[in-house]
């Protein structure tokens, strides 16, 4: 059974950083896509950034230049860090993951996700 567990949420400063972590349990397909969405209350899941088997990586318009998606070597765990954090960044934030490529970024099209973990952005 496939599992993805994220950690690293927490309360910063506007400004400040944070780095998230997803560690994924049971996948064994040859070939996959992650990616990290957030939700905000009242306001459907948001791409926020996406990586391959290969290691090749893509991003939504608002995460250019402030986040960066990385995989460690054995690709069991998957990173987000996050910086230059606003108020409007605040979220909970998912990591998913499905067989494939990374050419659909709709969180629909992935079936396995984490449980989230709150990013919280004080101004």
């Amino acid at each position: 059974q496939v599992q993805l567990v994220e950690s690293g949420g927490g309360t910063v400063q506007a400004g400040g950083s944070l780095r998230l972590s997803c560690a994924v349990y049971g996948y064994t397909f040859s070939s996959y896509c992650m990616g990290w969405f957030r939700q905000a209350p009242g306001k459907e899941h948001e791409g926020i950034a996406y990586i391959d088997i290969s290691g090749s990586t893509r991003y939504a318009n608002f995460a250019k230049g402030r986040f960066t998606i990385s995989q460690d070597a054995s690709k069991v765990t998957l990173y987000l860090q996050m910086a230059s954090l606003r108020p409007e960044d605040s979220a909970m934030y998912y990591c998913a993951k499905r067989g494939g490529n990374c050419n659909s970024d709709s969180w629909i099209t992935f079936p396995y996700r984490g449980q989230g973990t709150q990013v919280t952005v004080s101004s």
